[in-house]
């Protein structure tokens, strides 16, 4: 299994992909500054998931799975800076609000599925 069949990791890219494309319509100054912090907070994301995803040693797994709640939680920051000095419409911040918001709890299950997993073997 590779990281690509995760269905969390395929939102996550469509996540970035969309924000991408969002933060090239900020005005020209902030593509360079907001729109470029949300682009790489949001891909950084999707890859800190990839970057531990199936090592061996549980704890290392789960340290990238937490840099990505970390990422995440910054992503939504940016998206809250862009809403309000409104650069994203409601609708648009709201939608990936939602989104990042139902990735965050797919992360945390997902951290928590290796704990029980860990538990279960040292047990």
């Amino acid at each position: 299994m590779w990281v690509e069949d995760l269905d969390l990791y395929k939102r996550l890219v469509r996540l970035v992909m969309r924000i991408h494309a969002l933060t090239m319509t900020f005005p020209k100054f902030e593509t360079y500054e907001l729109g470029s912090q949300l682009r790489r907070s949001s891909n950084s994301v999707a890859a800190n998931l990839a970057e531990g995803f199936g090592n061996k040693h549980n704890n290392i797994y789960t340290e990238c799975i937490s840099r990505s709640q970390g990422e995440l939680r910054e992503t939504r920051h940016h998206l809250r800076i862009a809403y309000n000095k409104e650069y994203l419409s409601k609708e648009d911040y709201l939608l990936l609000r939602d989104e990042l918001e139902v990735c965050s709890k797919m992360l945390f299950r997902l951290q928590e599925s290796i704990y029980q997993h860990w538990n279960r073997k040292v047990s």
